[in-house]
């Protein structure tokens, strides 16, 4: 069930400038979907693996797949953290706090153009 206090540490990261007001509509929809029983990439349940793709934006075709047990997703993202770019625009903090929250879907999706590469990472 969601929470208003769910709702409200939301607004207040919008609030505080940690997320931007796109982000915190995107989050409060999840919620709104968890909570009604909707059907959208994201719903609460507890989670068994963290999954990773790279898939090959060309062919369609996945190139990595890592299943994590989500009892080491928290030492695996102080590991995998050394590994990204600096120049990356990805907040480990808000992956981190999705996965803590118990979201279950499709949690974050980037494409690099010129590789022709599209990294996923799923709860599962």
């Amino acid at each position: 069930m969601v929470t208003s206090e769910e709702r409200i540490r939301i607004l207040s990261m919008l609030q505080e400038g940690k997320i931007t007001a796109e982000e915190a509509n995107r989050l409060l929809s999840a919620l709104g979907q968890a909570g009604g029983g909707g059907s959208g990439n994201v719903s609460r349940r507890n989670p068994n693996h963290l999954r990773v793709q790279v898939i090959d934006t060309r062919s369609g075709k996945t190139k990595v797949r890592v299943n994590v047990p989500m009892s080491i997703v928290n030492m695996g993202f102080k590991l995998g953290a050394r590994f990204i770019p600096s120049d990356a625009d990805i907040d480990m903090e808000e992956l981190m706090e999705a996965i803590n929250s118990g979201a279950v879907g499709k949690i974050f999706e980037a494409e690099d153009g010129e590789d022709g590469e599209r990294v996923e990472v799923w709860v599962e």
